[in-house]
């Protein structure tokens, strides 16, 4: 766990007037892009602000009933759209992408196209990432290094699941 704190690893890019909330820990992996108006949150207090009223700045954070906490951990080259929200205990996995206006309450695997309210699953970004190596085999060797790194599939693993083939010559 990570509890109050943000871990940004390497090459990370987070736009304007983005929140992050390191109440309950917050990791984002290396080289993921957090777009515009983004709301990443580790903390709810709403309920407990429900029950206090106007005595909830009277009781010490930690003793308030109510007030839950919880890690997000978002993975190695991750996008998050503009205006998404990302709530407490969420994970988002290596490679997924999440779209614009997003609302994501549970937790999204590596490698897929997630979106809406509640985000889920759209599709798997695995036949992009070939279409993409076949027209640009060059960056092959980079694509299969982070993949290898994070202890993934490499990419001619991943053409045995969308059925295209990935040529490197």
């Amino acid at each position: 766990q990570c509890p109050e704190q943000v871990i940004l690893e390497d090459r990370c890019f987070v736009w304007h007037y983005t929140i992050l909330d390191g109440t309950g820990g917050l990791e984002i992996g290396e080289g993921s892009h957090i777009g515009a108006w983004v709301g990443i949150f580790t903390h709810s207090s709403h309920l407990s602000m429900r029950i206090y009223g106007r005595h909830y700045l009277d009781v010490p954070q930690n003793q308030r009933v109510g007030f839950r906490t919880a890690p997000v951990r978002i993975g190695r080259f991750v996008g998050i759209g503009a205006g998404s929200l990302i709530m407490p205990g969420v994970t988002i996995g290596d490679g997924a992408a999440i779209a614009a206006g997003s609302i994501v309450q549970s937790d999204i695997p590596p490698h897929v196209l997630a979106g809406g309210n509640p985000a889920r699953v759209i599709r798997n970004m695995r036949r992009f990432d070939q279409r993409m190596l076949r027209e640009h085999p060059e960056l092959l060797p980079w694509y299969e290094e982070w993949q290898q790194d994070a202890g993934g599939r490499t990419a001619a693993n991943a053409a045995s699941e969308t059925g295209s083939p990935v040529r490197h010559e």
